[in-house]
């Protein structure tokens, strides 16, 4: 039988602050019911950061002040479900999430929008120079593979057919950096949607089987149609095509765990919006392809860190994978209508009736993912703050007043001039639609 909790929740009344670059903060505290079992934290349970507590900088009671990250990266990586670490958030988890999420920034960074270079819509950089570039030259990581998805999506485009975009890179810990972290670090990092390809792959809420494992291809499990496209879509058609994004990824992720066999392992995945739908899907298909296994039927732990991410699939994928033990820590701003989508009515909680009777439908319920940590910020002068990833981590580090200061132009309100400004892409109602994507914030911010 399960117990209610009472924990504090951040509100989501926003406040708006003026300048030039927009404040962030954190939300005043409030209550919220929430149900666990009584014998263990369901991954699925929402957990929040209190403004009072994060700006204290306050560790929990779990982690000593004087713990370093490679006596306790198990924790911070979630063997636990964050128990005890999100409610206060401890100092080595911010660190953590600052971290990865600058990982993330990083493929922004490298992102050619200029239509007029030759490496348009790829990365500027060669794998050996990326983090260099980008000003993480002492991130301790080596970039191994540049990954590109291919959507299985027929519509008009200024370059003519689909085509395989960069999207995101694998990279592996170095020895010294291995010493500090306590395992060998294999990330995954992810974009997010920038191209018409990916704008309507995003609108595509409809659910479908995943379908992953040949051996057991357990249809009740079903995740968003434009996402599975995304990851598993190749360029077959072309002679000298692209593999998908899913099998270029698994071919590397395994070539590392083989090569670094017999260390202590560990795989992370981080993205921003859709690439933290990548990301768990990934993370999904590495548990239950059993990859993440070693010689000795040793798991090697996967953690998804989410920043902004919608939706990805229905409860029965949510089931799985907590069965698969993933851990997933989503990051999220109230004010970011992008974190309710797709299932902005059919979702989580639109399932059970008075927490007993399931409804006929809900098995076509999307669902959330994971360890809730949220954030609250808004700017008045430019609402697309609200889902923009340096937004997010300038506010995890300073939880005070800030204001964001931009390395050159907003990266969201630049694609999506990309967007409107494309020729030869006619169709009104996808137009709106993905404009719409970036307008809903005047009017969702719940």
């Amino acid at each position: 039988m399960a117990s209610t909790l009472n924990m504090p929740h951040l509100s989501a009344n926003p406040v708006a602050f003026s300048g030039g670059g927009g404040g962030l903060r954190l939300a005043s505290s409030r209550q919220v019911s929430m149900k666990r079992n009584n014998t263990d934290m369901s991954m699925g349970t929402r957990r929040s950061v209190a403004a009072s507590v994060i700006a204290t900088g306050r560790v929990s009671r779990s982690i000593e002040t004087s713990s370093g990250l490679a006596d306790v990266w198990r924790e911070i990586q979630g063997c636990n479900n964050w128990e005890d670490l999100v409610e206060p958030l401890d100092s080595l988890l911010r660190n953590e999430i600052i971290r990865y999420g600058e990982f993330v920034t990083a493929c922004y960074k490298a992102f050619d929008l200029d239509p007029n270079s030759k490496r348009y819509l790829n990365c500027k950089y060669g794998k050996q120079n990326l983090l260099r570039e980008v000003g993480m030259e002492k991130s301790g990581y080596e970039v191994t593979k540049y990954i590109y998805a291919t959507p299985d999506i027929n519509i008009p485009i200024q370059n003519g057919a689909s085509c395989g975009r960069w999207i995101g890179y694998v990279a592996v810990s170095s020895d010294e950096e291995t010493k500090r972290l306590g395992r060998r670090d294999v990330l995954i990092t992810f974009r997010g949607t920038v191209t018409n390809h990916e704008w309507i792959a995003n609108l595509m809420s409809s659910l479908t089987p995943a379908r992953l494992d040949p051996h057991n291809p357990r249809p009740d499990v079903k995740v968003e149609a434009g996402f599975l496209s995304l990851y598993t879509s190749d360029e077959s058609d072309s002679k000298f095509g692209l593999e998908s994004c899913r099998e270029q990824l698994l071919s590397e992720v395994s070539r590392l765990l083989n090569q670094y066999k017999g260390e202590e392992l560990s795989i992370t995945l981080a993205g921003h919006s859709m690439g933290s739908s990548l990301a768990l899907l990934l993370a999904y298909d590495i548990a239950e392809l059993g990859l993440n296994r070693d010689h000795s039927s040793r798991e090697i732990p996967i953690t998804v860190f989410s920043f902004g991410g919608p939706r990805v699939g229905n409860s029965s994928f949510k089931e799985r994978c907590e069965e698969l033990g993933l851990k997933v820590l989503r990051v999220v701003n109230v004010n970011d209508p992008i974190t309710k989508l797709p299932g902005i009515v059919f979702n989580e909680n639109f399932r059970v009736l008075g927490g007993r009777y399931e409804f006929p439908w809900s098995c076509s319920c999307y669902a959330h993912v994971g360890v809730e940590v949220v954030l609250d910020f808004f700017k008045m002068e430019n609402p697309s703050y609200v889902h923009d990833l340096e937004s997010y981590i300038n506010l995890l580090k300073c939880p005070q007043r800030v204001q964001v200061q931009k390395d050159g132009p907003d990266f969201l309100s630049k694609a999506r001039e990309w967007l409107l400004g494309t020729q030869n892409f006619n169709p009104l109602p996808w137009r709106n639609a993905a404009s719409n994507m970036v307008n809903l914030v005047q009017s969702q911010r719940t």
